[in-house]
This record gives structure tokens, C-alpha cells and sequence, in this order.
């Protein structure tokens, strides 16, 4: 009977270290998965704040839009006044060119009025 019981306790160290193998394989895939889920969450965390970030961006991006919009139409406005300014400064230099030949003309009517006294 000896022999049936150390085959007994050969089995039952045999089941141990079977046991103690599963434990441990199990530990380390508890472990590992643990590991992995934390990186999940870390990467899930990372994902969150980038979207908030590019969230902002695009808020910036909106505003940017709608005051370039804006600095548009005043350009617009400001295309109306430089063409009146331009328009106004074709009638000034036509407005030069008349009083130039006036002024030849009255200067011309004046010596004639003094030739006019001194032949007198």
C-alpha cells in the first residue's frame, strides 16, 4: 500500500503545482488585461481632452470666420468711399484745368485792358 500512497501524494503535489500554474497564468492574465484597461482608459482620457482642444480650435476657427466676414463687408464700405474719392479727385484736377485757362484769359484781358489805358 505504500506504493498507492505515494502514487496518492505524488497526484495531490502533481494537482498542486497544476493548481499553483493556473493561479499564477491567471494572475498574470488578470494582471494584463488590468494593464491593458488602464491604457484603454489613459487613451480614452487622451482622445477626450484632444477633442476638447480641437473643440476650442473650431470655436476659434468659427469666430475667425465670421470676423473676417465682417472686416469683408467694411472693406466693401470703405471700396464706396474710395470711389467717391477718386471721382472727387478727377473733378478737382478738372476743376484746375478750367481755372488755369481762366486765369491765361483774365491775364490776357488784363494787358489788353492796360494796353488799352497806356495807348489811351
Amino acid at each position: 500500500m505504500d506504493a498507492g500512497k505515494d502514487e496518492e501524494v505524488e497526484k495531490d503535489e502533481l494537482a498542486e503545482s497544476l493548481n499553483d500554474i493556473f493561479t499564477n497564468v491567471s494572475t498574470m492574465v488578470k494582471a494584463e488585461l488590468e494593464g491593458t484597461n488602464h491604457q484603454m482608459e489613459l487613451l480614452e482620457k487622451m482622445n477626450q481632452r484632444v477633442a476638447e482642444e480641437y473643440k476650442v480650435f473650431g470655436d476659434v476657427a468659427s469666430g475667425l470666420r465670421i470676423f473676417v466676414e465682417y472686416l469683408k463687408s467694411k472693406s466693401g464700405n470703405f471700396d464706396e468711399y474710395v470711389q467717391q474719392i477718386d471721382a472727387i479727385e478727377r473733378q478737382v484736377t478738372e476743376f484746375e484745368a478750367v481755372i488755369s485757362v481762366l486765369d491765361k484769359y483774365v491775364s490776357l484781358l488784363e494787358f489788353k485792358v492796360q494796353s488799352v489805358y497806356l495807348h489811351e
